[in-house]
């Protein structure tokens, strides 16, 4: 059959170019073949020609990277490649694809295409300009850096400014949002990067984008992307075990005192240049901006989440909302009086329709398949309506044109079970498959359990985790992350390793998450060689460090989901009126994949080698402890603390 003949035809190429005399050995220095590469790609390309779901799990190591990437450029058709980070679209689109693309002579046009808060908008920077309120010099200075950017740059990508931060706030005011953008009306129409950036996409064979965006401008038909879903023959999802978490927040609904701020300051600007004689406008403004920074006011300081059941219990915010309300329901009507003197205002008007609107759903609460709550930050509030279930809106999203779905990760399984995964992201018809990690775990690496440790809720538990874990901080001479599950449990670590530290006269570099950011601490990490990072969740996955810099993974406690979280609560509910097991059906194995993704920042390379300590007793102590443990890779396990000191020794004489 013709069908048969492709396919075969199709592993035979593939062995060809994964082979040791092959165009990838050629082309790329230090590649090295792995069987488990090519049984990944073989899959992979199956699954393209078939348009079939495959969900793919493959340890560090196996290079699925190549694997995807290599039967993606040889399919002939579009490709949508979606990575969970930032990080990994650029390194993708910057390293990986040029790479393959040189090796295997590849034509494929391949575009990169982020969300639109990543590129510079002409209209916002020259508004900025001209109204010069920046908040400090050094904003202002920012602002014109990137006004000569701007006049240079193909791309518009924020990332490619060298003279300021992505994390610079002023790039708040110089990008647009959903919101804020005027579409067809801008001026700036013609040359507006974002638009450029999705023109680039329409024509490539390949596309990068990121999960946040795939859900945002391609699922939900956002943002006027709505073509490259319906042109694309195959979307590879890398690092898919965050999809379920990603996909709930868009399949949601938010809205934001951020949003209403930026509504109250987009507003002021649009009409001291279209209705300056509109003198109420202003004034309105204010209102609105003090009381949305109130609202915000009326919980606690401390960034968290809050659920429905916590707000009732807080009167001062349901007066703060209704009062935010009657603002916004007055803006929104003195806005529609002023919306046809400029394409701004209009625009603002119709931002002001929307949160109203969204403001108001969120308040009745009229939705039985979803759950409300609030999230603090530091200086903004926002409310949630997040479903409970997103198995459904997946398999509607997935149906219509036959497509391949290829979600791949390091981390889906539960030991060799792939249910929890395939249920609920709705993948009924999915064909799974897992490659173990080619490197040698039982040389390479020792999972350490201590004895004698309280249990994790005792007050005391951070300090015995601190006073278990030093002798192999002064074994490993530093070269540590210690990964917490709470910030808080982050800075006490942080304090009691100071502490150890003077106490033993040792001087190594400590690092604590929030200092720098994360890829400034990265970098510091692996140039000193000795360092100890203290991290929390940034640090669980998407770090790559290799080499000695890190041979000590400490992990405090089982990373079970907070039990009050909003969300978890309302889902544990729901399981439980339909007779089945929240914890083994889904916070187990939950936790299982985040050990496994912190597990997996010990070994990156064929030469690491290290120690995993697991603090938590209950990993032991507990009957679900084996499926922890044993979803983990091959590595030797051990109680004894002389035992994991002297793997350091050993190490030395490697």
């Amino acid at each position: 059959m013709p069908g048969d003949f492709d396919e075969l035809h199709n592993t035979t190429l593939l062995a060809d170019t994964f082979s040791a005399d092959g165009p990838l050995a050629a082309g790329i220095p230090g590649y090295r073949l792995r069987s488990q590469q090519i049984e990944l790609a073989e899959c992979i390309a199956a699954a393209i020609a078939e348009h079939r779901v495959l969900v793919a799990e493959a340890g560090t190591g196996t290079g699925k990277t190549y694997a995807y990437l290599v039967p993606a450029l040889l399919s002939g058709g579009k490709v949508i490649v979606s990575t969970g980070t930032k990080n990994l679209q650029d390194q993708l689109f910057t390293r990986d694809i040029p790479t393959i693309r040189r090796a295997l002579a590849s034509p494929a046009k391949v575009a990169l295409l982020k969300g639109r808060a990543n590129y510079i908008c002409h209209y916002h920077l020259a508004r900025a300009l001209a109204e010069g309120r920046f908040l400090s010099r050094e904003d202002a200075a920012h602002a014109q850096s990137v006004a000569r950017f701007a006049k240079r740059t193909v791309s518009g990508d924020k990332a490619e400014c060298p003279d300021v931060p992505e994390s610079a706030g002023v790039w708040s005011l110089l990008t647009s949002t959903r919101d804020n953008c005027l579409g067809q009306d801008c001026p700036h129409h013609k040359e507006c990067f974002v638009l450029a950036a999705r023109r680039e996409a329409m024509a490539a064979d390949l596309v990068v984008v990121n999960h946040h965006l795939f859900f945002a401008d391609v699922m939900l038909r956002d943002e006027g992307s709505a073509e490259l879903l319906p042109a694309c023959n195959t979307v590879i999802f890398d690092e898919a075990h965050q999809l379920p978490e990603v996909a709930s927040l868009f399949f949601g609904e938010s809205v934001s005192t951020a949003q209403l701020v930026e509504l109250a300051r987009d507003t002021r600007l649009e009409a001291a240049a279209g209705a300056r004689d509109c003198l109420d406008l202003p004034a309105h403004c204010t209102s609105l901006d003090k009381l949305a920074k109130d609202w915000r006011l009326s919980l606690p300081v401390e960034p968290a989440r809050h659920a429905l059941a916590q707000l009732a219990g807080r009167p001062t915010f349901a007066t703060a909302l209704s009062a935010v309300l009657e603002a916004l329901e007055a803006l929104t009507r003195l806005l529609a009086t002023q919306a046809e003197r400029s394409d701004g205002l209009m625009n603002c008007w119709q931002r002001a329709t929307d949160l109203l609107i969204r403001l108001r759903n969120w308040q009745a609460g009229d939705s039985h398949d979803k759950v409300r709550w609030a999230e603090t930050y530091t200086h903004a509030l926002q409310l949630n309506a997040t479903p409970l279930v997103i198995a459904d809106i997946m398999q509607k999203q997935m149906s219509g044109r036959p497509r391949a779905w290829v979600f791949t990760s390091a981390t889906l399984a539960v030991q060799n079970d792939f249910t929890h995964y395939c249920r609920e992201m709705g993948l009924t018809d999915a064909q799974s498959a897992r490659w173990e990690s080619p490197f040698d775990y039982p040389r390479q690496a020792l999972l350490y359990a201590p004895m004698n440790l309280p249990e994790p809720n005792t007050s005391d538990y951070c300090a015995a985790v601190v006073r278990a874990a030093f002798p192999l901080v002064e074994a490993s001479q530093g070269r540590a992350f210690f990964l917490c599950t709470s910030l808080r449990a982050m800075r006490q670590v942080h304090e009691l390793l100071l502490s150890e530290l003077s106490r033993a006269g040792l001087d190594l570099p400590l690092l604590l998450q929030g200092e720098q950011s994360k890829n400034e601490l990265l970098e510091r990490f692996r140039r000193l060689g000795n360092a100890i990072l203290i991290g929390s969740q940034s640090f669980w996955e998407g770090v790559d460090v290799r080499g000695q810099a890190l041979s000590l993974v400490v992990i405090d406690k089982l990373p079970f989901a907070p039990p009050d979280d909003p969300v978890l609560s309302a889902r544990i509910d729901k399981l439980r009126r339909e007779g089945r097991n929240p914890f083994l059906e889904y916070q187990l194995p939950r936790t299982v994949i985040n050990v496994k993704q912190g597990a997996g920042r010990l070994i990156r390379d064929e030469t690491d080698r290290g120690v995993l300590m697991i603090c938590d007793p209950r990993m032991i102590g507990k009957h679900y402890g084996k499926r922890i443990w044993r979803s983990l890779p091959p590595m030797r396990r051990t109680r004894e603390l002389s035992e994991a000191v002297a793997f350091f020794t050993d190490q030395e004489a490697h």
